[in-house]
């Protein structure tokens, strides 16, 4: 699904991002980036969607050269929600559809049978002031899913939650990834986070990248987080990027 070779990027005249960085994913695959602040996570995101171009490198998206602006080939969630304020969620989530001029009246029935999925039927006339943080979030992956791409870029789309509100979002997702088909890549801090949802974890680390192996039955829980082959991994995990530059 995506391909990224040899990946060059310089901020500014001195300062180097990445240096012959290459990642994939495959399809239907949920795969996180994680790293220190600052490791150029959400650059990364940037090169992907076409918002800035690499100094050398490669990046195919569904084996295909991506050149120019690549945001008509993924969807693209950030951290904040980017709701509308004067939309009310139904339009917030047909946003996508008005700008590929797609036929929304025609789409209107699946569009209702997704909200019913995100526990959002009785809120679609409700404006995101009178939404929690939680359901703001939900109403920006759906419009993310409305636009129609297999692949998800997501940037940190639970990082703003509390604590509490955050666990209940994942296990929204994990009840719901199955129905989605979709591939992600996922950008986050929270490393119970990355672990609990991905097959597959690269952590950034200086101007390269490690690739680390979730080895977790599908269908999950968010009980896994007690368990302790689950500990186990966490700690693996903050050992590696702890020492990054090692």
């Amino acid at each position: 699904m995506l391909q990224i070779n040899e990946l060059s990027y310089t901020f500014g005249v001195e300062k180097r991002i990445f240096e012959n960085l290459s990642l994939d994913v495959k399809p239907g695959e949920f795969v996180s980036i994680i790293g220190a602040s600052g490791s150029g996570k959400s650059t990364l995101f940037k090169l992907v969607s076409g918002l800035l171009e690499p100094d050398q490198g490669h990046i195919l998206i569904n084996g295909e050269q991506a050149t120019g602006k690549r945001l008509g080939s993924v969807g693209y969630m950030a951290q904040k929600d980017l709701l509308l304020p004067w939309r009310n969620v139904l339009d917030n989530v047909l946003l996508p559809l008005e700008v590929t001029k797609e036929n929304k009246k025609a789409k209107l029935p699946e569009v209702r049978e997704w909200l019913s999925r995100f526990g959002l039927a009785d809120y679609e006339n409700s404006f995101p002031n009178e939404l929690s943080g939680g359901m703001r979030q939900r109403v920006a992956f759906l419009r993310t899913l409305m636009t129609g791409k297999d692949l998800l870029l997501l940037d940190e789309p639970f990082g703003a939650l509390d604590s509490m509100t955050k666990r209940n979002m994942h296990s929204w997702l994990l009840g719901l990834w199955g129905e989605l088909q979709k591939t992600v890549l996922f950008i986050t801090h929270d490393l119970e986070e990355a672990i609990l949802l991905s097959d597959r974890i690269y952590i950034l680390k200086g101007q390269g990248i490690q690739e680390w192996q979730v080895n977790l039955m599908r269908p999950r829980s968010s009980e896994l987080i007690y368990e302790e082959d689950f500990i186990r991994m966490r700690k693996e995990l903050e050992w590696l990027i702890q020492h990054e530059n090692n």
